[in-house]
């Protein structure tokens, strides 16, 4: 079974790179999530919270899961993600009610605006960005920089990503 075959029955996400003629050089292969987070602990063999909470791949699981939240909260048809071969990067980038919206996800609860936050603001000229944590939170980190909740999210959408 190929990646694509994955991709068709929704098995996987293919989340392709968003890549401009801008002078850094970016990366060209796209990213792979596991759709399902129930079907990546079990291939980690982790049976229980307790077991994810402690192992390095907790992160990457709650990426992969909130990514598949806002992507199905969104509807967006078009996502992507942003990578330098420089180490800036974005997890998450749609084009929303004609604006361009990034997203980073953190499995933390005090989120830090990183300088690859910043470039990927300044490079992609993105009009907000977003930095999904766990919790029910909301707080302004910087300008056209939020750090919300995923639980706040899904409850109550902000207005740059309602649909019209």
């Amino acid at each position: 079974m190929r990646k694509d075959d994955l991709t068709q029955t929704y098995m996987v996400r293919q989340l392709q790179p968003w890549f401009e003629n801008l002078a850094k050089r970016q990366v060209k292969s796209p990213k792979i999530y596991l759709r399902d987070p129930g079907l990546l602990h079990l291939l980690l063999g982790l049976p229980t919270w307790r077991a994810l909470e402690g192992h390095p791949k907790v992160g990457a699981s709650w990426e992969g899961f909130a990514l598949e939240e806002v992507c199905r909260l969104t509807r967006a048809s078009d996502a992507y993600f942003w990578a330098t071969q420089s180490g800036a990067e974005l997890d998450l980038l749609l084009f929303l009610n004609g604006k361009r919206i990034g997203f980073e996800f953190k499995f933390t609860g005090n989120p830090r605006v990183t300088r690859s936050m910043r470039v990927a603001t300044e490079d992609l000229r993105l009009d907000h960005l977003f930095v999904i944590v766990p919790g029910d939170i909301t707080s302004r980190v910087a300008e056209s920089i939020d750090v919300v909740g995923l639980e706040t999210f899904v409850k109550r959408p902000p207005p740059e990503v309602r649909n019209p």
